[in-house]
């Protein structure tokens, strides 16, 4: 799908505001509402808006840590990469890994109660015989940015 600028200021609006009424949104994209509401709806079929969520302010609900952590496997067959990513599919602590180029294979961000509750996460995942050969743990100590919407300037040549 060929996005013109009408279609990024719309992404760009409801990646800032998934709420965002469909009166502004039109009034943002520079359209009547029905044409406006149409390209969303366009957008959404072609899957590249994935959905909406709301962003919580998990410190205002109880204490956490947040532990970034680089994963080496012991084998670089698909098989060991699949048996992996299965497993850290099903662990809701994991809220992203990325697969990495480098010296490392993955890159977790794990949200955890705390540190002792962070271990027993890796000493079960050592457990279950997912393909751990390394991990090297990093403690986030304060949070200077995070989830920021996509820049539209990327999108758009400019």
């Amino acid at each position: 799908m060929k996005l013109d600028s009408i279609d990024l200021r719309i992404l760009d609006a409801v990646q800032k505001d998934g709420r965002i009424t469909k009166l502004k949104l039109a009034e943002v994209a520079g359209l009547s509402p029905t044409p406006c509401w149409l390209r969303l709806r366009k957008l959404e079929q072609a899957g590249i808006i994935a959905g909406y969520q709301a962003r919580l302010s998990p410190r205002k609900i109880a204490p956490f840590a947040t532990v970034l952590v680089e994963v080496t496997l012991a084998n670089h067959r698909q098989a060991d990469f699949a048996r992996f990513e299965q497993a850290i599919a099903q662990m809701p602590e994991v809220t992203a890994c990325w697969s990495v180029g480098g010296g490392v294979d993955y890159i977790l961000k794990v949200v955890a109660r705390d540190i002792d509750t962070y271990q027993r996460l890796i000493d079960r995942m050592l457990g279950d015989e997912i393909g751990i050969d390394r991990y090297f743990t990093y403690i986030v100590t304060k949070t200077v940015k995070e989830d920021s919407p996509l820049p539209m300037s990327l999108f758009s040549g400019e």
